[in-house]
């Protein structure tokens, strides 16, 4: 299938760098109340998150840049529960850190995956991106994936500090990152060549999907049909929260078009669920 399926680049190495020092500065300043307050993620405090990006970045440098063959699913295990139980496996071994060795760790490795995603041609096929498909994506695609895990555990601990905000600035990248997950979440949608389906994150962009002869492909702007298939339209903190199954406020979303196609759509997810 062409690579056009996931739509045109996205250049998210200009924001990595920013975004994690204000990650860094942000954590630094941290009472040890602050790292022991609860977040959105079940069971996971502050620093349980924290910790969790480290593992993100030390796993990304270890497998990518230095070849590393880590431990694979067992037997029977499927991928998305492989990937809970490492994850959460990390974040326990964590907690015998304390917050000032946690905090040397980030500084430490936080830099390296810009200068690790630099280093490549990113518009060459990768690894899958599991949630936009099962075939090997574009590296640009695995890089904005990388980044916008990021953004929303930064955005996770601000909200469970009660903090403000993280600058709109960052989030420049994340709408149109997971509505790359749109042409694989429509897979099993039955529609004529040429039907198209779109999708508005108000302030952030306008997507759609068409259907050709080998699958749906995307692109930027509004269907240029009349009479799309589906449309939705909602604000970005609601549709991150729908991507990411967070809580999201289903009134704040607006659909048109095929009910049954609307409901696939606001089902769409872009993590490993």
């Amino acid at each position: 299938m062409s690579p056009t399926r996931w739509g045109p680049p996205i250049d998210v190495l200009p924001y990595f760098a920013k975004e994690e020092q204000a990650l860094m500065t942000l954590l630094s300043a941290l009472t040890p109340e602050d790292w022991t307050r609860p977040t959105m993620c079940d069971g996971w405090s502050v620093k349980d998150v924290a910790a969790h990006l480290l593992g993100d970045k030390v796993g990304r440098l270890s497998r990518g840049r230095d070849g590393h063959s880590a431990e694979a699913p067992r037997p029977g295990e499927a991928f998305p529960r492989f990937i809970d139980r490492i994850n959460e496996e990390w974040v326990v071994a964590c907690r015998r850190l304390s917050t000032d060795v946690l905090l040397t760790m980030l500084y430490e490795f936080m830099g390296q995956t810009t200068e690790y995603w630099a280093q490549l041609d990113l518009d060459v096929l990768g690894e899958p991106v599991s949630w936009a498909g099962d075939e090997p994506a574009p590296r640009w695609l695995d890089a904005a994936r990388d980044y916008s895990e990021f953004w929303v555990h930064h955005v996770q601990i601000r909200e469970a500090l009660e903090h403000t905000p993280l600058e709109a600035e960052y989030a420049e990248p994340i709408a149109d990152t997971f509505v790359r997950a749109l042409p694989h979440t429509l897979r099993d949608v039955d529609a004529r060549v040429g039907k198209q389906v779109g999708y508005t994150v108000t302030g952030a962009g306008k997507w759609y999907a068409r259907r050709e002869r080998d699958g749906w492909v995307l692109d930027r702007g509004a269907p240029p049909s009349r009479t799309p298939l589906a449309t939705v339209t909602t604000d970005l903190d609601t549709f991150w929260r729908l991507c990411t199954r967070n809580a999201a406020d289903l009134d704040r979303v607006r659909t048109t078009g095929d009910e049954n196609v609307c409901a696939t759509v606001l089902g769409m997810t872009s993590i490993i669920v």
